[in-house]
């Protein structure tokens, strides 16, 4: 029997409902059930693929090609279950899918309404593509009171009643907002956001209320007599300095014991929280530090960049260091007397990116590292620019660029228009739309031998997740090995360069996808865990 949890928020957004979600599924599953995640987003973008990440932050891709919130990141690392297509679902998708509908005639005529027809098309979302999983957690996005999650509150409270308490759970995350003048935690906040869920239907089981400090037994009968809520179910969401104490934060409070309780579960295993506290130990007692310079384009939003940060940490855990990272605006190294500011840092990574601004800073950074023997990791469009700067500086090709900027002379980096997807060719044409257009989702990779990704991958094929339109043109191969660069990992086909690497160099290593999708903090990646470790016989040197 399958038993779903829905998860709402109040009071504000970025409350950390998706941390919440990951973590309570992660507490699941040490007691030995099977979990899912999805998260239902009220926006009417169809995906976030083409939102600006300065608003959304990172888009998360699945392996099946799915771009999605970065909620699922938190998902994936937390469970290490791999996220698909069905665990993500916006208000775009959900009326493009009403509407195609009816333009087919299947209502037969009906007048289309929000109710039924939308929320039924939501509940079906929910509903679909469950296998065995004991759990099915929602994360519904937005706020409630907001006008564009009432259908999805409006879906949730109907399979509320439909499927019945016993497979049923609501959990609403509320704010406790400390007042220094006053030296109390303030209910009233938390008062209001339920009764705002009340006014749709919903009575929430089990309260999770986030605070930077502890309720009083006084406060937790407070919210519990006023929210009409078991005392005990009413849970305190601890603030950590660490996202990865949060299960054991919330396993302290009660929350799974909780969960639990509510679908009459009194004979499910402990909680098994080994692995967690020594990924804790490690982060809080590293041996050494490095710092890592992280040269972007969108650092104001250090969301846009969220897997990433995480995985970095990760090869700081597999490698026993803390990682310190230095996120610089690329457009610093614009002034080239300002790379110096790179002379005391341990490795320098660019990740990926879209548009011509501050690429002139990304490959003098680039080329800083090349020069200095700074270990170098360049992630999708960085592995473009540093092939650009090779080919520039190296290769003798003055004019190398990407037609992504414009027409150029000599395109290095061009708009990729076909490829294979599961043995069929995708073609594109610079007409074609934005959204879903990309190389997306998981493909492989051959590596060739006796290179460094072989010998830190130790095999022969691997499969990553990619989100680019533009690749490296293997046109001029020739030119850029001559100029020092391996093509060490190739499409299976030999058409699409994946992987470069430069000779006569400790450390420089580009990859065409995004490895840091795939880093958990118990499993790091491998090339995250080899970066972190050529920088810390980086550091050794300096």
């Amino acid at each position: 029997m399958t038993r779903f949890i829905f998860i709402t928020g109040g009071v504000i957004s970025s409350i950390g409902k998706g941390l919440a979600s990951a973590a309570l599924a992660s507490l699941l599953q040490t007691r030995g059930f099977k979990v899912r995640l999805r998260k239902l987003d009220p926006y009417l973008n169809v995906d976030p693929g083409t939102m600006s990440p300065y608003q959304h932050g990172e888009v998360y891709v699945t392996d099946d090609g799915a771009e999605t919130d970065l909620d699922l990141g938190h998902y994936e690392r937390f469970t290490g279950i791999a996220s698909r297509h069905s665990d993500n679902i916006t208000t775009g998708r959900i009326y493009s899918k009403v509407i195609a509908r009816e333009r087919k005639g299947e209502y037969l005529g009906d007048t289309v309404q929000v109710i039924p027809h939308v929320t039924d098309a939501i509940k079906e979302f929910i509903l679909s593509d469950i296998i065995d999983e004991d759990f099915v957690i929602c994360e519904i996005g937005g706020t409630v009171g907001d006008i564009e999650s009432l259908p999805f509150l409006e879906a949730i409270r109907q399979l509320g009643n439909e499927l019945g308490h016993e497979c049923t759970m609501f959990i609403h995350l509320t704010l406790l907002p400390y007042i220094s003048s006053a030296g109390e935690l303030k209910t009233k906040p938390t008062q209001h956001s339920v009764k705002e869920l009340l006014s749709v239907g919903i009575q929430p089981d089990l309260l999770l209320c986030r605070s930077d400090r502890n309720l009083s037994e006084k406060e937790r009968h407070k919210i519990s007599l006023f929210c009409n809520v078991r005392e005990e179910a009413v849970i305190t969401g601890p603030d950590v300095d660490i996202i990865y104490k949060a299960p054991v934060s919330y396993h302290e409070q009660g929350f799974d014991d909780q969960v639990c309780k509510h679908f009459n579960l009194f004979n499910a295993p402990p909680a098994v929280l080994t692995s967690w506290n020594k990924i804790i130990e490690r982060i809080q007692a590293p041996e050494g530090e490095v710092t890592i310079a992280i040269v972007g384009k969108y650092i104001k939003l250090l969301d846009s960049y969220k897997s990433l940060s995480e995985a970095l940490q990760h090869g700081g855990i597999a490698n026993n260091v803390k990682v310190r990272m230095n996120w610089i605006d690329s457009k610093i190294f614009e002034n080239k007397e300002s790379i110096c500011g790179l002379e005391n840092v341990h490795g320098i990574l660019v990740p990926g990116g879209f548009g011509e601004r501050g690429i002139s800073g990304k490959i003098e950074a680039i080329k800083f590292a090349r020069e200095h023997f700074i270990p170098y990791f360049g992630i999708c469009f960085g592995m473009q620019m540093a092939v650009i700067e090779v080919a520039r500086n190296l290769a003798g090709l003055i004019n190398a660029n990407s037609t992504e900027f414009g027409p150029c002379i000599e395109p290095v980096v061009g708009l990729i228009t076909e490829w294979v997807c599961k043995n069929k060719l995708v073609c594109r044409t610079k007409e074609s739309d934005l959204g879903g257009t990309m190389r997306l989702g998981a493909y492989n990779c051959k590596l060739l031998p006796k290179t460094k990704v072989a010998e830190i991958y130790g095999k022969e094929i691997i499969s990553e997740r990619h989100r680019h339109r533009y690749e490296v043109n293997i046109c001029y191969r020739k030119h850029l090995e001559q100029a020092g660069i391996i093509f060490s990992g190739m499409s299976p086909d030999d058409t699409l360069p994946e992987i470069i690497e430069l000779k006569n160099h400790p450390w420089f290593i580009g990859v065409q996808f995004h490895p840091e999708l795939k880093s958990k903090p118990f499993d790091p990646h491998p090339l995250f865990a080899s970066f972190i470790q050529a920088t810390i016989l980086k550091s050794r040197l300096i």
